[in-house]
């Protein structure tokens, strides 16, 4: 078993003028980590106004047109590592990602997925939220490993990307401003041609009456420690930012 439960570097930079390199920057450190040229990797951060496709969006003979109503909605279209379909990041919510090292990657999803839904979870019940791990039919990117409050409104999203050596989970947190998703995703899942009920769109604001980004986050790192991880604050150096400048073309939609 790979030591996934001992030091994890933590770092926090965001790129909010640059969303597409953000997502390079997560790229790159998968790469590297799987490479065996990083510890694993913890990226926590708050992140701009982005709508984040997955690769099967790209794919569609409609992604033009919801790149379009993205930008339409004020929001700046992406390509992110991660699968899964259309999400919304804003400075309401809070990025999450996690990167590590295992030579046999697709041994673990189903793990890797149940520990990350639950320590999630764990940390918005410490709050007082009614957290439960699960898919709300309707939801938005739907998933089976989404976070949702009383199992109807989803509040936290996960994907995962496998490589050669390791491993990327990638995780979006709606803290407050759900109307804020439900405005972006409204016309873009109209241009994709994807059915969903906005209903499911929730925050944490929407279940404690307030939504505290620190809180949340200190949460989150309180359960990571608990769970065994040593947390050790990291920057980014210059030989990933480099790779990341190299990769970020690829995390651009066309045109």
């Amino acid at each position: 078993m790979p030591a996934e439960y001992d030091e994890l570097a933590l770092v926090r930079e965001s790129f909010p003028d640059r969303p597409a390199y953000g997502a390079a920057v997560s790229r790159a450190i998968l790469l590297r980590v799987a490479g065996g040229e990083l510890p694993p990797t913890m990226r926590l951060h708050r992140p701009a106004r982005t709508l984040a496709f997955g690769r099967q969006d790209a794919a569609s003979d409609r992604f033009g047109d919801a790149v379009r109503a993205a930008r339409g909605a004020g929001f700046e279209p992406i390509v992110r590592l991660a699968g899964g379909r259309a999400a919304v990041y804003h400075p309401g919510t809070i990025a999450l990602s996690h990167a590590l090292h295992d030579p046999r990657p697709a041994g673990r999803t189903h793990a890797r997925f149940e520990r990350l839904a639950e320590t999630c979870a764990a940390a918005l019940r410490r709050l007082g939220v009614d957290a439960r791990v699960g898919e709300v039919p309707g939801e938005y990117c739907p998933g089976a490993w989404s976070v949702n409050a009383r199992g109807r409104s989803k509040l936290v999203g996960i994907g995962q990307r496998i490589i050669s050596g390791g491993a990327h989970l990638g995780v979006v947190i709606v803290v407050r401003d759900s109307a804020a998703v439900r405005g972006a995703l409204l016309p873009v899942y109209e241009a994709l041609g994807l059915e969903w009920d906005p209903a499911t769109a929730g925050s944490v604001e929407d279940e404690l009456g307030t939504g505290d980004l620190a809180a949340v986050e200190e949460s989150i790192l309180s359960e990571l420690s608990e769970a065994g991880h040593e947390l050790v604050d990291a920057t980014l150096d210059a030989e990933t930012l480099a790779l990341a400048a190299r990769h970020e073309s690829e995390h651009r939609p066309p045109g």
